[in-house]
């Protein structure tokens, strides 16, 4: 099967880089990693055990109940900490 998907650049060199590490630049060095991450994939998310019971609405003005921004700033503030986690993340934590 042929899967076709679009990644960040740097993501995708720093895979390919510890894929060839890892299986020796051998043929299908590629295949075997991704097969690898996906199977860890779906392992983790199947073991994930969350169960939600209530109104989600009340459950979210909950937890933002100290929170002393509007909406638009908390909307700022979560993409910029999203950025910065995935620029770790795909750099490797440097």
């Amino acid at each position: 099967m042929v899967l076709r998907v679009s990644v960040d650049e740097k993501l995708e060199l720093r895979f390919r880089e510890l894929a060839m590490k890892r299986f020796k630049y051998s043929k299908g060095a590629l295949s075997r990693a991704l097969e690898e991450a996906i199977i860890k994939w779906i392992s983790d998310v199947e073991s994930e055990e969350f169960i939600f019971e209530g109104d989600p609405v009340e459950a979210i003005d909950g937890l933002l109940s100290d929170v002393d921004v509007d909406s638009v700033e908390l909307q700022h503030r979560v993409k910029d900490i999203w950025v910065l986690r995935v620029v770790e993340n795909v750099s490797g934590g440097h």
